[in-house]
């Protein structure tokens, strides 16, 4: 594949940009509200994920920008704190932390989540998004967009506002989202996708297009069914780029030297950088050409990230999936994609705010839930299952965990899980004890810790007197030294039962007693 930013691939990751931007553009708001802050912040935090870290970020498909794992984090901190303005200069901090994490080579780290883990991830965010997205297209908008929590900010859970939104839902906004869902479909397909003209424009953009000329029909034809503004996106509006300057806010460090701050920081630092890495390398999977994304430069890119976002007022950012997946499923080629969705929220929201403000939050739920819906497919579940359940057990408990929870909590489920199942499997496979006519094979496979002493003690005493054993071990690589001191053990004993030992592969030392 060709890699060059402007040849081949503009016109793909131009179109890739705009889907981006839509699904960017409520999160972002909706972030920022249920994390207690400005809604400016939210935009000011998906602008710099956009043009900053796309533009440092080695990853030819991820997506920065706010981050709903966190929001529950930025609204206790900025309580803990005070005031917005010491919550953003912890965010500075924060994202000098991560630099210096990225210089130590750190995003290491991220290679050693299970890929189950992963996976469920995906999934639980696909199912999560599906869900939150029903009262939207329904037109109940108490909740904000970019609450993926279970509990939600109104004192609702998901399954609760999907009920509440059966029962008040507003008839305007149903068939907006059955039209919006209708177009994407449509243009999804391979042949209208892949068409020279039909396929420039993305399903995405006319499914808003849609909306907004449905609800101002509405207001002709039908003035009852008109959606009004909570059921619309809300931007701040300015009449210019210098404008913004009276929606930025600057960092208060008087805090600086407390503890509160520093706990803050590191927190955001740490919390923010698993996310990454997490998304990272969901991204990589997701990425039909499989380039690896190098993880501490990713660390780098995400830490000047935060410390711009911060000095300028925007929320803490990690690479984030939602926006990730809608990238790699439109078919974006290179980060310029990424770039480009940022800088079409720069410009947009300044341009042409007063058209984004009608665009109906119902059209754009239907984008989410094809979104939602390429993370969590059917197929998934059964390629897990056919896995086998070392393979299929940590993938459901992370998707269940992560939907009863929030994401980092169900992140940490999943990975507990799946380290459970992983020394499970090593456990059971690195020993193995064979028998044929009263012989004896003892074979040592892979490495073999202290974690595999109390079964091979219980095959050695099992072992009859007068036997013949062999004990191989040319294929383990490593053993630890309480299994070399038991097998020593055996051996020097092995003349009390009149059994004979032959060894193969490894060295012992048969120790005097006295």
């Amino acid at each position: 594949m060709k890699t060059n930013l402007l040849g081949d691939n503009l016109k793909y990751d131009l179109k890739s940009s705009l889907v981006v931007f839509l699904v960017a553009l409520p999160l972002c708001l909706g972030i920022a509200v249920a994390s207690g802050a400005p809604p400016m912040s939210g935009l000011i935090a998906g602008i710099i994920g956009g043009i900053v870290v796309g533009s440092l970020s080695g990853s030819n498909v991820s997506v920065s920008g706010p981050a709903a794992g966190l929001t529950v984090i930025v609204l206790d901190a900025i309580s803990t704190l005070g005031t917005f303005e010491l919550f953003l200069a912890a965010v500075v901090a924060a994202g000098i932390i991560q630099l210096i994490l990225g210089f130590l080579k750190a995003g290491v780290l991220g290679y050693y989540f299970p890929n189950s883990v992963i996976k469920g991830m995906l999934t639980a965010i696909g199912l999560i998004l599906i869900l939150k997205q029903i009262p939207h297209a329904l037109g109940w908008d108490k909740d904000q967009m970019g609450d993926m929590d279970f509990n939600q900010m109104d004192n609702q859970n998901t399954f609760s506002e999907i009920w509440y939104a059966i029962q008040y839902f507003s008839p305007g906004a149903i068939p907006i989202a059955l039209i919006a869902l209708g177009l994407i479909i449509f243009f999804e397909r391979p042949k209208i996708k892949n068409h020279r003209i039909l396929g420039l424009v993305p399903g995405a953009l006319w499914a808003v297009i849609s909306g907004i000329l449905i609800n101002q029909l509405y207001g002709i034809f039908m003035p009852e069914w008109k959606l009004e503004a909570e059921h619309l996106v809300m931007i701040p509006e300015v009449e210019s780029i210098a404008g913004l300057g009276s929606l930025i806010t600057f960092p208060d460090f008087g805090l600086v030297t407390t503890p509160d701050f520093w706990v803050i920081a590191v927190t955001i630092a740490i919390i923010a950088s698993i996310e990454t890495l997490l998304s990272l390398e969901a991204g990589d999977k997701m990425d039909p050409y499989k380039r690896i994304s190098p993880p501490s430069r990713e660390l780098v890119a995400q830490g000047t990230g935060n410390t711009i976002s911060g000095l300028i007022g925007g929320l803490p950012l990690t690479a984030v999936i939602v926006r990730t997946t809608a990238n790699v499923g439109s078919g974006a080629k290179t980060k310029l994609s990424a770039i480009l969705h940022g800088v079409l929220l720069l410009v947009l929201v300044v341009g042409i705010a007063n058209i984004l403000n009608l665009i109906p939050l119902s059209c754009l739920a239907a984008v989410l839930f094809v979104v939602g819906y390429k993370l969590a497919k059917p197929s998934i579940f059964i390629n897990e299952f056919q896995k086998g359940k070392n393979q299929f057990v940590p993938f459901v408990v992370t998707v269940v965990a992560i939907l009863f929870t929030d994401l980092l909590t169900g992140i940490g489920i999943g990975i507990v899980v799946g380290i459970f199942f992983v020394i499970k499997t090593n456990y059971q496979k690195s020993v193995l004890v064979t028998e044929l006519n009263g012989q004896y094979l003892v074979k040592l496979q892979k490495d073999v810790s202290f974690l595999n002493k109390a079964p091979l003690m219980r095959h050695l005493s099992e072992i009859p007197n007068g036997s013949t054993v062999i004990l191989n071990g040319t294929k383990a690589k490593f053993i630890d030294h309480d299994i070399n001191e038991l097998l020593n053990d055996f051996i020097a004993t092995s003349s009390d039962r009149d059994i004979k030992v032959e060894v193969e592969g490894f060295n012992y030392n048969i120790k005097e007693t006295l």
